[in-house]
């Protein structure tokens, strides 16, 4: 089932449990505005290239629209349209005053230099930069982009506006990044573990965890769950798998990965078929690579007792289903992975302030946040007698809800 398919529908059940106004209900759903651009750049060899770009602006009843850019080939509508509906939610979730919005380019950016990279961005923010803005709509990085991505929009866009650095988040800090930024999904996932744990009263100390996907929330989270005293067992990225029972050592394999760009021939663990990482005898599963990964031919052969979503939309409805007469507890991504966005917001607020916070505050201030959202996400579901993806789905449509009616919309 495609992201967008699985969305809708979850909006829609959680717009059910509420009992909304029909007409408020389809008004939520259609997006705010949709841009979609052709970018043209000269390539290194003086041929001509031309990228699709697209920005999917949801919503912005609550503030700002906020949402990632990503680099990927398969960068569509669809795609771009449930992530961007997925960000009003998690913002709402979260309680920062945001909405949600996505964006994209059609590329491979391994197949592009380091200057087709910069001109591809700086033709696309030329594009959309009337649309975007300080306190219209704020971009961050995604798949395929970074800080140095977020560095050249903030530079093109200040051309037009003037110094805009809280236009972007995720910048480099020398710009008016945020301290904390890097881990901050990660972080945030350890924090929304320790709430779930703390729930069934246990905690991270002891427990065994695999996770799919060692990019940077993959590795942050391995890394702070082991100073935590958790197990990671198993690890898998695109280049392999490993599993060692005893708990793998991760400062060596963090520094085996930088060295050899992934975890395959890592020494501390055996070599495992990647596709079996979900279906690893632990405790915990982290899902923090790509969507669709936990569907209804493998759900069934998930053996951990819970499964926090680092990644967007890893499982899909019907797998939900299987895990769910199983006995398996879902930390549901628009609550899981909303550390990122939430230390966006504070790295916007020091921007707009013009004065930077200490790390210790970041991660201090995230936590704060992620207890806050855990407990907010448990009201609704026993209000609502729903799942943890039911009541965070209801709590964010709910607050987008009450914010639109507040503003002033009639059906």
């Amino acid at each position: 089932m495609n992201a967008l398919v699985a969305t809708n529908r979850n909006f829609k059940l959680a717009a059910r449990l509420l009992g909304l106004d029909s007409k408020l209900e389809r008004s939520l759903l259609i997006p705010f505005r949709e841009i979609k651009v052709e970018c043209t750049i000269p390539k290194d060899d003086g041929t001509l290239a031309s990228f699709v770009g697209f920005r999917i602006q949801h919503d912005n009843a609550r503030g700002p629209m906020k949402g990632g850019i990503r680099y990927h080939p398969e960068v569509d509508p669809d795609e771009v349209n449930a992530l961007a509906q997925l960000m009003t939610w998690k913002t709402a979730v979260a309680n920062i005053p945001y909405g949600g919005a996505k964006g994209g380019i059609g590329c491979s950016p391994g197949d592009l230099s380091v200057s087709e990279l910069e001109r591809l961005t700086r033709v696309f923010t030329q594009k959309i930069h009337d649309l975007i803005g300080i306190h219209a709509d704020v971009p961050a990085p995604d798949m395929g982009t970074g800080p140095q991505t977020m560095a050249w929009i903030l530079d093109e866009y200040s051309k037009f506006h003037g110094y805009s650095p809280a236009v972007v988040t995720g910048k480099p800090i020398d710009l008016g990044g945020s301290l904390g930024r890097d881990a901050a999904t990660g972080r945030g996932v350890l924090f929304a573990t320790e709430a779930l744990l703390n729930e069934h009263g246990k905690t991270i100390a002891g427990q065994r965890f695999a996770i799919q996907g060692f990019g940077n929330v993959g590795s942050w989270a391995a890394q702070l769950i082991t100073e935590k005293g958790g197990k990671i067992v198993a690890v898998s990225d695109v280049t392999g798998a490993i599993k060692n029972t005893n708990g793998i050592d991760i400062p060596s394999l963090l520094k085996h990965a930088k060295e050899h760009r992934g975890v395959k021939g890592f020494h501390g663990g055996d070599p495992i078929d990647p596709n079996s990482i979900l279906v690893e005898d632990c405790d915990i599963l982290i899902p923090a690579a790509l969507g669709g990964v936990i569907n209804r031919e493998n759900a069934n052969d998930i053996k951990a007792k819970f499964i926090v979503e680092a990644a967007n939309h890893p499982t899909d409805p019907e797998a939900d289903e299987i895990l769910s007469k199983k006995g398996v507890v879902i930390l549901p991504d628009i609550y899981a992975n909303s550390g990122g966005v939430t230390v966006s917001y504070f790295e916007w607020v020091q921007n707009i302030q013009g004065f930077m916070w200490e790390e210790e505050k970041v991660n201090h201030e995230l936590k704060t946040y992620m207890t806050k959202g855990f407990k907010d996400v448990k009201e609704m579901c026993q209000t609502h007698n729903c799942d943890l993806r039911m009541g965070a789905f209801t709590l964010g449509v709910n607050r987008v809800a009450r914010a639109t009616v507040l503003r002033g919309w009639e059906a």
